[in-house]
């Protein structure tokens, strides 16, 4: 069950016994007015001292049929009482873990640098946050719908419940401090108004947005993404694929999702303290010592150039990208100075 359930039934179980409660202080201060023949004040009094249990006498002697009416009083009274209040405890004390929670997780949120911000916790997003967390990469999930956050708890994913288009809520979430941030929430417009906000809070912010209409996706470029991913162009692409060259799609399947081959598709940026820089690839020794393969070099000013040949140099700030075993990968990070 969903917090937003979960709490809405808690809520509904209280208003029950209070109106079973009520329901029987007024039924108590009828039946007493009519089998004792009481007015209305001693009626009432005496079915709240019946309820209570306090102790005290009776307001005036009582009938065997008054007597009766105690007991079932008592016993309805009592129970109805004591549902009450175990009802509203439980809903104080969910309330107060969730206060606790959530104190828990923005204190942990201040603390995080250079990580990313996910927009929306729909299908895209809890599989991004999958892979990030996969590998070690730190983030922290926005989302405003009560029905997802218990699922993100479970998780134990950081989180925040909060507009995306709020600067204040951006600005909590660290955006200033971020490295990148990812908006895959269902609605285009949305998406466009965050990665706004986004970029004008944070020039240098590495922004990718989620499109579900094609001409979203030069507003969402216009309003500054870094990369607009169109999940249905994608999968209609890749279906193709798969009907044209289905070995080729299962070769890259398999490099990207890491699943039978222990190759890794990577790209490394060239920090300025390498010892690779002024190097090329035939001096570097990236292919004899590391058994990789460089299949492309970007180079600070974005230009790409595929397959490059032998004598090509490596600069400070390139990023190469890589095709090689996982162990050898690691290896070559430490000589590349990348993070």
């Amino acid at each position: 069950m969903d917090e937003e359930n979960h709490k809405g039934s808690t809520l509904i179980r209280l208003k029950f016994a209070l109106t079973l409660l009520v329901l029987v202080v007024g039924g108590g201060t009828a039946g007493y007015m009519v089998v004792e023949g009481w007015g209305f004040l001693d009626a009432f009094y005496m079915t709240v001292l019946t309820i209570s249990t306090v102790g005290y006498g009776e307001v005036h002697p009582l009938s065997v049929t008054g007597k009766f009416l105690s007991i079932l009083i008592i016993l309805l009274g009592v129970g109805s009482v004591g549902f009450a209040v175990g009802t509203a405890g439980k809903l104080m004390l969910e309330d107060r873990i969730r206060a606790v929670l959530g104190r828990r997780s923005m204190k942990s949120i201040q603390k995080l640098h250079n990580h990313y911000i996910i927009c929306g916790f729909g299908r895209m997003g809890r599989i991004i946050c999958e892979e990030l967390r996969e590998k070690s990469i730190p983030l922290v999930v926005l989302e405003n719908e009560d029905v997802v956050i218990q699922e993100i708890e479970r998780l134990g994913y950081p989180y925040m419940k909060a507009d995306a288009t709020s600067d204040e809520e951006l600005i909590t979430a660290g955006i200033e401090r971020a490295a990148g941030l990812v908006s895959v929430v269902t609605d285009d417009a949305q998406n466009v108004f965050i990665v706004l906000t986004a970029r004008g809070l944070n020039p240098k912010l590495n922004i990718v947005a989620r499109s579900a209409a094609e001409e979203s996706i030069k507003k969402l470029v216009r309003a500054g993404a870094n990369k607009v991913i169109s999940p249905y162009f994608l999968g209609g692409h890749r279906i193709a694929q798969a009907i044209m060259r289905p070995t080729v799609l299962d070769f890259l399947e398999n490099i990207v999702q890491n699943k039978t081959m222990d190759l890794v598709l990577e790209e490394i940026r060239i920090a300025p303290r390498s010892r690779l820089v002024g190097t090329t690839l035939a001096t570097s020794g990236l292919r004899k010592d590391f058994n990789i393969i460089i299949l492309a070099i970007k180079s600070i000013t974005g230009a790409m150039s595929f397959n490059p040949s032998f004598d090509t140099e490596i600069k400070a700030g390139d990023t190469l990208v890589i095709l090689g075993h996982s162990e050898h990968l690691e290896k070559l990070g430490a000589i590349t100075g990348s993070s």
